[in-house]
């Protein structure tokens, strides 16, 4: 059982690290620009699944947002078109920064459960060789 809760929790390490990287690039290219005949910068999405064969969660994969973006007048940027428009990512930073806390916590959580898994064994082991 122990064993079990560690591999578990250690599925959920590795879907919420995935999480906090797809978050950190989507805000660190949040004000991106592009030209208006190319694609804004896609926010990136992780897709979770569980599966059947054994316990815990995995990536399934990611998922692009979309690459329409937003325009944005700002004709003194180089990349403007000539109405002075350029195309930016269409990503809301509070939702990230929402999304962000969620994935911390959901790591935290999983980090706890290794450590008091781990603490349990090591007692149980203890507990064997008295």
């Amino acid at each position: 059982m122990t064993f079990d809760a560690i591999g578990i929790a250690g599925t959920g390490l590795t879907v919420h690290r995935k999480w906090l990287d797809a978050i950190s690039d989507n805000i660190s290219n949040i004000n991106t620009v592009s030209a208006t005949d190319d694609e804004a910068f896609r926010q990136r999405y992780v897709l979770a699944q569980t599966s059947d064969a054994s316990p815990g969660v995995y990536v399934a994969g990611t998922a692009l947002g979309s690459a329409e973006g937003r325009l944005v007048h700002q004709p003194d940027h180089p990349l403007a078109d000539e109405d002075g428009y350029v195309r930016l990512p269409d990503i809301d930073l509070g939702d990230q920064m929402s999304q962000l806390i969620l994935a911390q916590r959901g790591y935290q959580a999983s980090a706890a459960i290794v450590d008091r898994a781990r603490n349990s064994y090591e007692a149980a082991l203890q507990i064997g060789r008295s």
